[in-house]
């Protein structure tokens, strides 16, 4: 069976994350910001665990970056 990516928003506590995901990178260079994300990134993924799901968040996430493209789905 192949997932389908949650787009509308489904983030309990979303502030709270958000301000959780800025203490994570505080004090670090910008390169272990970077492997911090990667690493998070990858811990994630392997917990959605489904490849078509992943890849249709690449899609959305590498879709988002071009001006005019569209985004649907991002708040």
């Amino acid at each position: 069976m192949t997932g389908t990516l949650v787009t509308a928003p489904n983030l309990q506590d979303a502030d709270q994350f958000y301000a959780a995901f800025v203490s994570a990178h505080a004090g670090l260079s910008a390169e272990a910001s970077e492997l911090l994300n990667a690493r998070l990134i990858l811990i994630l993924a392997n917990h959605v665990g489904e490849r078509s799901v992943l890849e249709q968040a690449l899609e959305l996430a590498r879709a988002s970056l071009v001006p005019g493209a569209n985004s649907a789905g991002l708040s």
